[in-house]
């Protein structure tokens, strides 16, 4: 039996954790870069990371389309090595105009690349290990993200908590991952021979889509979550651990989940995914204590691991050969315009000085989505278009 261990899913795991070691390295120390360069800081968090995470959502929709007729390495490359001019600009900038076109080519890179390698996974893996597979990817991507915030926090120390000078160390595993993506293979299928007119999405998977984006509307980003824990007294090393301590939480449940949800049901994960960030968004929406802080950002962690890998494995397996690279870049899209609503909703709300209001809201939101992925779990059923 064939190992769904492939080569293309080693690589594109070691692409992932050396970007995201990049990126979650500069990514708490983001709320400061902006702080500094902006007075309403929340407002500019939410509109920043929104738009940027717009840019992304429109341009996964395009990417994933395109791969499916001329190929998805070329994607990959050239997002990855765009994403690291977007670092230079993040890093190198002093005022928030250059951080946000800094952050705006970040995302656009993320958007040209993501759908294409997460088809090109789908490529390369059999079918029954796809939530497996994507949680292998989700856990190396995770790795990344612990081994950033820990750089980071070593580095604040040797220089002297100088956010601008840590920030610049990003630049390395950015431009490892670009290299990385030279030994990946295409993998050569019938869905690469469509042309655009053919393509439809059957609606088992646009309600599959519709539900998963209603509910992404309540994921405020996470770098206000890190202003939270900066308003609530922990210094900017701390908040650096809190980060790392979430995302290694998030590393240790991916693969695990992954595993289930192919044994299981992807709606039962992602479920519990949602129970796991309401927890979280309450406690942080009602108490002022930094245990219980801790408490919360280490139970966040859980949300990701079991919905982020789960819901592309999810999608994968409802869309057909022909239309995998147009369906995630469909379902990942829109996952980025829900989180630009919620970016502006939030940072609205938080600069008005109600920040407790915005993390219950949320939190009430995702209760209520899982009410929503059992009111219609019986339309995931089914291929009709």
């Amino acid at each position: 039996m064939k190992s769904w261990l492939t080569k293309n899913l080693i690589i594109l795991t070691l692409v992932s954790l050396a970007q995201d070691a990049a990126s979650e390295l500069i990514y708490p120390l983001l709320p400061l870069l902006i702080a500094g360069a902006v007075a309403s800081a929340p407002l500019a968090i939410g509109v920043i990371e929104g738009v940027a995470e717009f840019i992304a959502g429109f341009t996964k929709l395009y990417a994933g389309k395109l791969s499916d007729r001329v190929g998805r390495k070329p994607f990959v490359t050239g997002g990855y090595s765009i994403t690291g001019i977007g670092k230079v600009f993040t890093v190198l900038s002093f005022s928030w105009t250059g951080i946000f076109i800094g952050r705006a080519l970040d995302r656009f890179g993320k958007g040209l690349r993501s759908t294409p390698r997460d088809a090109l996974i789908n490529d390369s893996v059999q079918k029954e290990n796809l939530a497996k597979a994507f949680g292998f990817h989700r856990a190396g991507d995770n790795l990344g993200a612990v081994v950033g915030p820990l750089f980071a926090l070593l580095l604040l120390s040797i220089f002297n908590d100088d956010v601008r000078a840590v920030a610049k160390w990003a630049l390395i595993p950015a431009l490892l991952s670009a290299v990385l993506t030279i030994f990946v293979k295409e993998i050569r299928t019938k869905s690469l021979t469509k042309s655009f007119a053919k393509v439809q999405i059957p609606r088992n998977l646009k309600y599959l889509i519709a539900a998963l984006t209603l509910i992404q509307l309540t994921n405020i980003p996470d770098a206000l979550l890190l202003l939270r824990l900066h308003e609530t007294g922990f210094s900017t090393k701390k908040v650096v651990l809190c980060y790392a301590l979430y995302m290694f939480v998030a590393m240790s449940f991916a693969y695990p989940a992954g595993k289930l949800a192919d044994q299981y049901s992807p709606k039962i994960m992602y479920s519990f995914g949602l129970i796991a960030f309401s927890i979280s968004y309450f406690t942080l929406g009602i108490s002022n204590s930094h245990f219980l802080a801790v408490v919360a950002i280490s139970i966040y962690g859980i949300f990701p691991a079991l919905t982020d890998g789960v819901g592309k494995a999810w999608i994968a397996k409802l869309s057909s050969d022909e239309t995998r690279g147009y369906a995630q870049g469909l379902f990942q899209s829109n996952m980025n315009f829900a989180v630009l609503a919620a970016g502006i909703w939030s940072g609205l709300i938080w600069s008005s000085g109600i920040i407790e209001i915005a993390l219950i809201i949320a939190g009430i939101g995702a209760l209520l989505g899982i009410l929503v992925l059992n009111l219609l779990s019986g339309k995931f059923n089914g291929t009709n278009f």
